[in-house]
Parts: C-alpha cells; structure tokens; sequence
C-alpha cells in the first residue's frame, strides 16, 4: 500500500506536534513554513518566561476555554499530564511554578525545547520547506510563493493547515489568509485582540505619577467573571495576568453584536476603533479579596488617632497606587465616609474604553468559525483538509492554556488521521 502525502502548512506547535505523531509508514510528512525557521511564536512567547502548560486538574483547566466544549475533547485526549511526560520523553524536564504554571527546569532555553521537537521530526522523516508562504490554491493543487518569488504547486492527499491568528506579525502570523478560505465558501469571523492591555483614559496627573506600577493581589471582575491576581497601569491602559482571563466579558461589553465589518479579518486597528467608540466595559477591582467588608469598616472606624490615609496604608495594606486612586475618584465627603470607602476598596470602578491594537495582543479570537469544521477538525467543505490552532475561533488566557490546546490538537489529529 502506498503512502499518502500530507502537506502541513505552518510551522507553530500544533503543526510540530501533529508531525511528530503521525505515522511516517503511513504518510510522506512535510511541512511547509513561511519563516526561514520553524516555532517563531513559540520563541518569542518563550522571551518573558517559558509557560508551557497549566498544572490544574482537568475540570479546571478545561473550564479555561471557550467554547469548552470545542476545546475539551483534544485536552482530554492529550491533556497537561500527557505533555509534560510527552516532553520528559524528548528530554526535556519540567517544573510547576508557585503559580501552578508548568516551565522547562531552569537553565533550558525556548531554542532547546523547540530543538529536542525538531529531533523527534527527523526522526519521523519530516519534510521541512521554508520560506513557502501559502497563496490559496490553483484547481486542487497548494500554490506557494517561495524566495525569490518563486512560485510551487503542491499536490496532497491529505492538507492540514496551522497558520495561526493576527497578533504578532513579525512571527508571521497575519491573518491574511482568511481570503482564501472565503473564496472557497469558507465562514470566516473577524479577528479580535485577546489577552492584551486594555485602553483606559486616566488622570493625567495620576498615570504620571504612578504608570508602571502594579495593583497585587486583587480580584478584578467584568461581567461574569472574576479573576484573581495583579495588573500593570500603564499610560495605555491596564494589562496583566489578573486582566487577560476577563477578555472575553470586556470584548463582548465594547464591541457591539451583529456589527459584520469584512476589514476587520485583516486585524485593521481603525475599524476596531469604529466598532467601540462610545462604548465602555466595566471593570471593577477588589482592592482587598481577602479581607470581609465589615472587616474593613471595623478598622477604618477604629482608627483612633489615624487618619485615614494611614489606616489604610497601616490596617488595611493598600498600596500608595490604591490609595491615590482611591482619593481620586472620590469627594471629600465620600472620602471620609467608612461605608462609601469601604464599598470602594472592595469594588472599585473602572472604564475600560478600548483594545490594544491587534498586533500587540498575546493572542486572538476569530478565523475559521467553529461550525465549519467537524469534530475531527475537517473542514465540512474541503474533504481532507483540516484545521488546527490559533486559526480556529477559540478563546483562553494566557498561563499555558494557549500553547496546550495547540499541542492537544495536533496530537488528537495525528490519532484521527493514524487509525482512518
């Protein structure tokens, strides 16, 4: 019997994981990149400390994403336990955080770990072309601008294409594609920022005074959820791990339903604008998520000898951010009101009335819509063509969560096309 040729396009996780579990006596198995080199994004993510994956148990983390019930499946095949003893097979060693994030043991490098991958697609007699950057297709075949801009036509029985979202273009991932598949009657959906700093119009003197610093230890809130942790102030707005996982609820509090806008596909930044002016989401701060309100009146109202601002920085631990903030956005009279202030500090008001611009954010929502591809990722109007990654319209914050589902995905698909 022989061999069915598979073309990969893209070169992310998802696509190496696929390619490492495929079976080579069954497929001729080459990727296609539009890099020089394979794992752009997986490098630059890996710069501000490689979190790989999550180490809660399955009911938490599947609760991370939405849709879950898209996204469960490949995790419960190919779950956080799964990876990590999946990389301790090609060497690489991992720990868990004291945020329960899961890292390469220290000392191990991003270009290391994507190394120890490459090996494991030697190993498997992967074909790897660079500088091949997908142009759709001609009649059936894959047309590729190579360097040079040469021009390649592939045939494949099998496609799968990993070709990522909008955010951080440098890497190569641009969003430009969606083109291709609306032509082929493909639904594509906009592009959104996700896990991105979030625009807030600030006292001037206040972001002066106290851009770069971080609120710690608060539980912040938009809509439904809640999530605990810290954010930076920034000149731009607000952004952190305390923010990313509220992304959802303030997308779908700034950008009005049933507004379809063709340019936002490409990630155009004026159009995001369009769609969120005069709109605001809600956010709300809870300075102190440990401490019971009627905990915080009793010190503010046993103050004794204390003013105000000293009882809050001595009995209740507010940093001089909170507090500046605090008397801010209140009058004198709310000010030295206990209730009013306490209420504050456990609920604190903010307006956040933009997106960062889409190529800034850490990751995106949009692209294929989920209700084209099966449950096996097959694209219900291209036969044999299949859809992996950050390119399929998902959602989840950051902490390893990103990378997993990208990593569950290729190793569900690699099952599915192994035994079809």
């Amino acid at each position: 019997m022989s061999k069915q040729n598979i073309a990969i396009i893209g070169g992310g996780p998802a696509s190496l994981m696929l390619a490492c579990s495929l079976d080579a006596n069954k497929f001729n198995i080459s990727i296609y990149e539009k890099n020089a080199a394979l794992g752009r994004k997986f490098l630059v993510a890996g710069k501000g400390g490689f979190n790989l994956t999550h180490s809660e148990d399955f009911t938490q983390f599947a609760e991370r994403y939405q849709p879950q019930k898209f996204i469960e499946p490949f995790i419960e095949h190919f779950s956080n336990t799964d990876f990590r003893n999946w990389l301790k097979q090609v060497g690489i060693e991992t720990y868990v955080g004291t945020s329960k994030r899961v890292f390469p043991i220290k000392g191990v490098k991003p270009i290391e770990v994507l190394k120890a991958i490459e090996s494991i697609l030697k190993k498997n007699n992967v074909s790897i072309y660079y500088n091949h950057d997908w142009k759709g297709w001609s009649n059936e075949q894959l047309i590729f601008q190579t360097s040079n801009n040469q021009t390649s036509r592939i045939n494949a029985d099998v496609v799968v294409f990993a070709l990522g979202g909008a955010s951080w273009k440098v890497t190569g991932s641009d969003g430009n594609w969606t083109n291709y598949f609306n032509e082929k009657g493909v639904i594509t959906n906009a592009f959104f920022p996700s896990n991105c700093a979030y625009k807030i119009n600030w006292n001037s003197a206040f972001i002066k005074m106290h851009q770069g610093n971080a609120l710690k230890n608060c539980e912040f809130t938009c809509g439904n959820t809640s999530q605990k942790g810290e954010a930076v102030i920034t000149e731009f707005g607000i952004e952190g791990s305390g923010i990313y996982p509220l992304s959802g609820e303030i997308r779908k509090q700034l950008i009005r339903p049933n507004i379809s806008h063709p340019e936002l596909v490409s990630g155009s930044h004026e159009m995001l604008k369009q769609v969120q002016h005069d709109v605001v989401a809600k956010l709300y701060i809870d300075f102190k998520p440990d401490l019971p309100l009627e905990e915080i009146i009793e010190r503010i109202e046993n103050k004794g000898k204390f003013s105000i601002k000293e009882v809050l920085e001595k009995k209740i631990n507010l940093s001089d951010t909170q507090i500046e903030l605090l008397k801010l956005y209140t009058s004198k009279e709310e000010y030295n009101n206990v209730q009013f202030l306490s209420q504050l500090i456990k609920s604190f008001p903010l307006h956040i009335v933009g997106l960062a611009p889409i190529d800034d954010a850490i990751s995106t929502v949009g692209g294929i819509s989920l209700n084209e591809v099966t449950d096996g990722l097959e694209l219900k109007k291209l036969p044999n063509h299949y859809c992996l990654g950050e390119m399929l319209d998902w959602d989840a914050p950051t902490g390893g969560y990103l990378l997993q589902a990208c990593f569950s995905m290729g190793k569900f698909l690699a099952i599915q096309l192994n035994v079809k």
